[in-house]
């Protein structure tokens, strides 16, 4: 099995991922099953599209990956930013936000880095 330990953006989509899953039950707990789904897949796609690149067969490859996975941390910050300002969700911690705009800040990092190299 492979070490991702010291991959900065491996560990951090998946620490984000566990938040999602405990943040989504939370919200299936108020019935509310189609949002508690979207921001499980978006949520945990981020991480699995990262994981997905680390094997990728092209540097190609690689960026299209990260670029899924951006895309997919856009959606989960729109479906968090929905449920902040609905009175119908439970309000997501602060914690999820400062976490998703650091993992975007660093995917369009090795996004851009990628292109250059």
């Amino acid at each position: 099995m492979r070490n991702d330990k010291d991959n900065l953006i491996v560990k951090l989509s998946f620490d984000f991922a566990l938040k999602i899953i405990a943040y989504s039950e939370e919200i299936r707990q108020f019935n509310r099953f189609e949002m508690a789904s979207q921001i499980f897949r978006s949520g945990t796609s981020i991480g699995a599209n990262i994981r997905e690149a680390q094997n990728a067969e092209s540097k190609a490859d690689f960026i299209h990956k990260f670029k899924i996975a951006a895309k997919e941390s856009d959606e989960v910050q729109y479906w968090l930013q929905l449920c902040q300002e609905s009175e119908f969700y439970p309000n997501p911690k602060e914690e999820l936000f400062k976490e998703i705009q650091s993992i975007n800040l660093i995917l369009s990092k090795i996004i851009a880095s990628s292109k250059k190299a």
